[in-house]
Parts: structure tokens; sequence; C-alpha cells
């Protein structure tokens, strides 16, 4: 099970310089309902909904989304054991809930940030 970070989404969606490996699109996917709002954001902020829509429609559609429930708000309250921004607590708690509910979610990112805070939690990190 991989936890896909928003950074990820967009270099996919986006073209960017470094994309992640064809591999990690046959994994199972799984992300905070969180990663919906921040990529349809970005693109509304590049004006590209027109021409992106549809791939940002596909991916996200390959993706199980976990919710913002109590618990996972919850945990994001609590302190991590790095310095962390407001949404990365959100997908650290949600990875810390997955963890908690006997799964191993390894994070797909490109955000040294984020990546530190999983290092620091323990998780795995796929490489992207």
């Amino acid at each position: 099970m991989i936890y896909l970070d928003t950074s990820v989404a967009l270099a996919q969606i986006l073209a960017e310089d470094r994309v992640p490996p064809e591999a990690l699109w046959r994994e199972t996917l799984i992300s905070s309902r969180l990663i919906e709002y921040e990529v349809w954001t970005r693109i509304h902020a590049r004006r590209l909904a027109d021409s992106h829509g549809d791939l940002v429609r596909a991916l996200l559609g390959g993706i199980a989304f976990l919710e913002l429930a109590p618990p996972i708000l919850a945990r994001a309250l609590e302190a991590f054991p790095a310095t962390v921004r407001t949404l990365d607590a959100l997908h650290l708690a949600s990875m810390d809930f997955l963890r908690n509910h006997g799964h191993d979610p390894s994070l797909a990112s490109y955000d040294e940030r984020l990546l530190t805070a999983a290092k620091a939690l323990r998780f795995n990190i796929y490489p992207v």
C-alpha cells in the first residue's frame, strides 16, 4: 500500500522535471481526501482545469481516499517528531491511522519536510 502525497500527483499531472515511475500507478494507492483539494487548488490556480481536468479525474480515480475522520484529526493535533506544516500533519495522521489499523503504508513524496517527518515516524519511503 502506497500513501500518495500531492507532490507526486502534481508531478505526474503537470509532467514536471521529475515524474514517478510507471510502476507506482500499478500499486494500491491511498491518500487523505485532502489530496483531492490540494490537486484541484493547484490546477485551478494555474488555470489548467480545461486542459488537465480529465487527467486529474483519472489520477484521483485510482486512489482510495481516507476521510478526515475525528481520530485522524485528533492525531494531527498531537506533536510530531519533526516540524511539520498543517497539511503535512493531516497526511501523517492519516498514515498513522492506517498503521494503527494493521496496514503498513509507504510514503511516495517529493516533499523533503514530509519525508523527514515520515522517516522520524518510521514509515517506509517509496522510491520516486
